[in-house]
């Protein structure tokens, strides 16, 4: 029986590491935190750096242009991060209103109109074999169209104004994080593709403990932050109810979607992971400068903090599920 136990974890080593990176951000988060011992803030921006590195070196150049000429999936997942989501609010804004306090439900509001994250939905999409090219164009264009669509839909349902930000720098950030490494492997393909393909066990292993990385940062970050205290108990079960409920519901009707739309395999898991995450790592500033100084910024932002955390860990177990139907 032991054996058993032991062999099932053994095989199932990452969703275990899920389950131990949360419990020890519960015990630990000064460790894991942001800024914190291990300065995993960094460590991740190294190895999501080091994952798109090796997806250039991966990829044949033929093989990225086909991604970024699939305008359909572009289309489906575009519209699903900036149309699907704000209908949501459109559809059941009153009924948040009328069920909590004003401030979570505008955190709702806010939640529906973020962009997708990067990092994390290109890492999902890697570690489920799906179209990485597809994933990395989405991912960067919904960031980037975020900076302009995101502050003036919060104007249009919560009449905020006097948003400035800074596109160049978000360009700037995206290309350095995402795109520089990748045109890196891409030039370096020549000389260590073979390589690659020697260690391909290993390599395949990279993304995975990426992302149990960023799940413990995360976490940490969030037990630092007190979310899990600074709330009443009834106020954080119905936004951890809600988030998981609205995750739950938006990916697979993605994936439904996808599979009615005649999406190939590799298209449906690059559309399910770019157009249901929301990011919490430009949500945060961003919410600093359309709400200011507002008292009850803490409030907005808890239902981001809840969902981020939900669809890392709920998104991993699917990509998981994904590889292993591939073969992996």
């Amino acid at each position: 029986m032991i054996t058993k136990v032991i062999n099932y974890f053994k095989k199932e080593w990452f969703l275990t590491g899920m389950l131990g990176a949360v419990v020890l951000a519960a015990i630990m988060p000064t460790v894991g935190q942001t800024e914190g011992l291990l300065h995993l803030d960094k460590v991740t921006a190294l190895g999501i750096a080091l994952v798109f590195f090796l997806h250039g070196v991966g990829l044949s150049p033929e093989a990225i242009k086909q991604g970024l000429k699939n305008w359909k999936l572009h289309l489906f997942v575009q519209s699903a991060t900036f149309v699907a989501y704000p209908l949501l609010w459109l559809i059941f804004g009153s009924a948040f209103h009328a069920m909590m306090p004003a401030a979570l439900a505008f955190g709702f509001c806010y939640l529906f109109v973020l962009p997708s994250t990067i990092s994390s939905s290109v890492a999902m999409t890697s570690v489920a074999k799906g179209n990485i090219p597809g994933a990395i164009f989405n991912a960067s264009l919904s960031s980037l169209l975020g900076v302009v669509i995101t502050p003036m839909l919060i104007q249009l349902f919560m009449g905020m104004d006097g948003v400035k930000m800074d596109v160049m720098d978000t360009v700037q950030s995206i290309a350095t994080m995402l795109l520089l490494p990748m045109v890196l492997g891409q030039l370096a393909r020549p000389m260590l593709l073979g390589v690659l393909n020697k260690h391909k066990a290993i390599i395949n292993k990279i993304d995975k403990w990426v992302i149990l990385m960023i799940v413990f940062n995360a976490f940490s970050d969030s037990v630092v932050d007190g979310i899990w205290q600074d709330f009443a108990l009834s106020t954080l079960l119905l936004t951890l109810a809600l988030t998981t409920v609205i995750l739950l519901v938006v990916v697979h009707s993605m994936q439904w979607f996808a599979r009615r739309a005649g999406f190939s395999r590799e298209d449906e898991i690059a559309a399910v992971f770019c157009g249901t995450k929301k990011t919490l790592a430009a949500g945060v500033p961003m919410a600093k400068v359309i709400f200011g100084a507002n008292p009850m910024i803490g409030m907005m932002l808890l239902p981001i903090m809840f969902y981020h955390q939900i669809q890392i860990f709920y998104c991993a177990i699917l990509a998981n599920r994904y590889a292993k139907e591939h073969g992996e």
